[in-house]
């Protein structure tokens, strides 16, 4: 049963970048088998499509760049599988991964994860790294419509919890995560590459932190506050709106 004085009762991990440090493998995938279908693409073209279900990477460089032989679709197939080659090879957890866990334990919140990754590549992390005991379920934008920058994923994950979008807390590195936490009503700590902080989908982020190391009670208490306030704001606009007349004046 949720604490309903809580202001979370949920918290909800992205994956890629976040728990593991797999952004770079993923870029390697792409470029060595993109690049090996005639598209010229260099590591730092991956940043275009960072955060999105992998099926719609592959269509957006196809659109760009058409290929012939194997459809958009196979080719994903091809990157999910070497991207799970060199997860097993070389990929290695994100620091602070089980401090930030224990935070949210130690406050009573459940947690899931949701991944633009597929299912069998967030089984294989979460089983690899030994994170899949501390989730209790798991989403991939494999089952929805849409990928990130599109809520989805965060909603049907927060419904499936049965946990109102309101109380739940969100960990991402990408700025198309962040964008859909922000979209989903969500609180969002963002945690970003060096490289990419200065983008301003962060800027919508409730906190941005260097490392999941800064997981600790002081950000807790500020993330308590930035909820306490935006449900005061959001109090005052409900209270304004039922004084106002039904019809015109």
């Amino acid at each position: 049963m949720h604490d309903e004085t809580a202001p979370f009762q949920a918290s909800i991990f992205d994956m890629d970048g976040l728990l593991v440090d797999s952004e770079p493998l993923w870029h390697e995938a792409e470029v060595e088998i993109l690049g090996g279908l005639g598209v010229p693409i260099a590591p730092g073209d991956c940043r275009q499509t960072k955060g999105m279900f992998v099926r719609e990477v592959t269509r957006y460089w196809f659109e760009r760049f058409p290929w012939s032989g194997i459809g958009p679709d196979e080719v994903a197939d091809h990157v999910v599988d070497r991207v799970i080659d060199l997860v097993e090879a070389k990929g290695r957890l994100q620091p602070g991964v089980d401090q930030a866990i224990a935070l949210c334990r130690s406050h009573g919140l459940r947690l899931a994860v949701a991944s633009s990754s597929e299912h069998r590549l967030v089984e294989m992390v979460l089983g690899r790294f030994g994170l899949a005991v501390h989730f209790e379920l798991t989403h991939s934008a494999q089952d929805e419509l849409y990928g990130k920058p599109h809520p989805a994923v965060f909603l049907t994950a927060a419904a499936r919890l049965g946990v109102a979008p309101g109380r739940c807390l969100v960990w991402e590195d990408a700025p198309a995560g962040v964008l859909a936490a922000k979209a989903a009503r969500m609180t969002c700590v963002a945690v970003p590459e060096p490289a990419e902080r200065a983008l301003p989908a962060f800027g919508i982020a409730d906190a941005v932190l260097g490392s999941l190391e800064e997981a600790d009670e002081r950000l807790w208490a500020h993330l308590v506050e930035v909820h306490r306030a935006a449900r005061a704001v959001g109090g005052r606009a409900r209270a304004v709106g039922d004084r106002e007349p039904a019809g015109p004046v």
